[in-house]
């Protein structure tokens, strides 16, 4: 292009420069789609970040479970929601899919626990009546483990305690359950102060054994010498010593219960540490016995009835139990034949020795047989009495018997056997039949006809008598003739009165003792009342545990 000529006026223009066009260019319309593109990554991302972890729990069944309604709570919060809730692939169980908030994570461990809260009854306590209005939810009980774990196995009762509960658990051993289940009452001194945990059968069949939890800060009670025993419902007992009701509380006749102490001592001993083993003793009173390391077994022969004695019968020594009938059995003598009860007996000396005094008896055998058998010879005997007339039981008192039959040890049996002496009631029998057989034995007919011959004798010596005797030997005559009148007349009337009272006498005390006298029936009728309140109170209790909200609503009619 030619350049223009230049002009003066030109001059002081600048001259223009072409720029080539930017490939590059911001348009103001694509700001508003890239704040939102922005915006929404954001979003994405931190729903990412803020979702909270996925389980699954198995449950027996899905009663309860909707997906996305029912929640999981812990400590009544909300922590996550059932999202979707499938049948196992073995149709047995359902599979509850469950997102839980991200804060949940940390407790999502080995031994975190899930069930579903619904209305029920257990141990006395009544749980979940919320439910009934705000529908089911599950409950999650927080682990301690260090295990990571996303797949669960629900639980279809909810636990007794939670993880997190200040407090102990101990293990118990019992021949039977009892009226004991889970959730049932501990108590010390009759204040609940835990409860069963759970419960399983030894793989032998043997025995069963319960887990108890002792809530803090009572478990400090529980030492290496504490006793535990069944406390559930009424504790009736029948024995020599009467009949004995023993109730813990209203609670334990409903639900059963254990209860424990530990043994007025000198000794100190230390807090029994968690999970240690301890028996369950049926009774308070057999929980309560001192343990007898030193036992003397011994075997009594009684040549009388031992109806009433029992296992477990009481050895008594003038008011101090010192053993225990361990067997009754019946034998047979080879020396007179007769059938003979040997009662075998558990003694234990160190019942009558002092913590303040020495030692009764020399430590040594051939001193113990020497003192024993020196007791023997000063009278020592065994003797069958009745404890109470009430319940018939018996049991056997040691005593001296000084008059008693000269008697030895026998040590060469096995158990020793130790003499014994008839009881009260066989001798009163004994001396009742003698004066009857006495009685019997007597020619009461010929005395009798003898006093009638003497009383006409009389009559005829006093009609032949000289009205010169003396007044006095007059009244001598007429007393003897008044005397011979009233032994005819009175005394064989009153010896034979005295002998049907005796016989009266033996049969009413056979009546009073015997099992179906009217005492020993309404003492049994007394029993099944009792034991039918009870399974009235057991099957309230069943009914309240299957419709809890009979509380509410009262009792359905029945379906016609």
């Amino acid at each position: 292009m030619a350049e223009l000529p230049s002009s003066p006026e030109l001059s002081g223009i600048p001259a223009a420069h072409a720029q080539p066009k930017s490939r590059w260019t911001f348009q103001v319309v694509w700001l508003i789609p890239i704040v939102s593109a922005i915006i929404g990554g954001y979003v994405a991302v931190k729903a990412i970040l803020d979702r909270g972890p996925v389980i699954t729990i198995t449950f027996q069944n899905a009663e309860g479970l909707e997906a996305g309604k029912t929640k999981l709570k812990y400590r009544d919060v909300d922590v996550g929601l059932v999202k979707n809730v499938t049948l196992g692939k073995d149709l047995k169980s359902v599979i509850a899919t469950a997102e839980l908030i991200k804060d949940a994570t940390p407790f999502l461990v080995d031994d975190c626990r899930f069930w579903v809260v619904r209305p029920r009854i257990s141990g006395g306590v009544v749980s979940g009546l919320g439910t009934l209005l705000s529908g089911a939810f599950i409950g999650v009980d927080a682990g301690k483990s260090n295990q990571s774990r996303r797949d669960f196995q629900g639980l279809e009762a909810p636990p007794v305690v939670t993880i997190d509960t200040p407090g102990r658990e101990f293990v118990l051993r019992s021949k039977t359950m009892a009226s004991v289940d889970s959730g049932s009452p501990v108590f010390f001194r009759q204040l609940r102060v835990g409860q069963v945990t759970s419960y399983s059968l030894d793989d032998d069949g043997a025995a069963v054994s319960l887990k108890v939890f002792v809530n803090e800060p009572f478990d400090k009670f529980v030492t290496s010498n504490t006793r535990f025993w069944k406390a559930s419902g009424v504790d009736m007992t029948l024995d020599a010593n009467g009949i004995k009701l023993e109730m813990e509380s209203v609670i334990s006749l409903l639900v059963g219960g254990i209860a424990f102490e530990t043994p007025d001592g000198g000794a100190t001993f230390k807090v029994a540490d968690a999970n240690s083993s301890f028996a369950l003793f049926p009774n308070r009173n057999e929980a309560m016995k001192n343990p007898d390391t030193e036992l003397f077994p011994s075997v009594m022969v009684f040549n009388e009835s031992a109806r009433g004695l029992v296992k477990g019968a009481p050895v008594d020594f003038r008011g101090i139990v010192v053993g225990e009938v361990s067997a009754v059995k019946v034998d047979v003598d080879p020396k007179s034949g007769q059938i003979v009860i040997p009662v075998e007996v558990n003694l234990y000396p160190s019942r009558l020795r002092s913590a303040s005094r020495a030692r009764v008896g020399p430590s040594d055998e051939e001193g113990k047989r020497r003192f024993v058998g020196d007791l023997v010879a000063r009278g020592l005997r065994a003797q069958l009495r009745s404890g109470s007339l009430i319940t018939g039981q018996l049991y056997i008192a040691l005593d001296f018997f000084p008059n008693a039959t000269k008697a030895a040890v026998n040590w060469t049996s096995v158990p020793v056997e130790l003499p014994t002496t008839p009881g009260a009631r066989q001798e009163l029998q004994t001396v009742i039949a003698g004066v009857a057989a006495k009685f019997e034995r007597l020619p009461l007919d010929e005395i009798s006809q003898d006093a009638r011959k003497a009383l006409v004798s009389m009559d005829q010596l006093l009609k032949g008598v000289n009205t010169d005797v003396t007044p006095e030997v007059r009244e001598t005559l007429q007393n003897t003739t008044k005397l011979l009148q009233r032994l005819d007349g009175e005394v064989s009337v009153e010896a034979r009165a005295t002998l049907i009272d005796a016989r009266k006498a033996l049969v009413s005390v056979d009546r009073v003792l015997s099992s179906d006298a009217p005492l020993q029936h309404d003492t049994r009728e007394a029993m099944q009342e009792i034991t039918r309140a009870a399974y009235a109170f057991r099957v309230l209790a069943d009914y309240l545990e299957r419709n809890p909200q009979a509380l509410l609503v009262g009792k359905k009619a029945d379906t016609p």
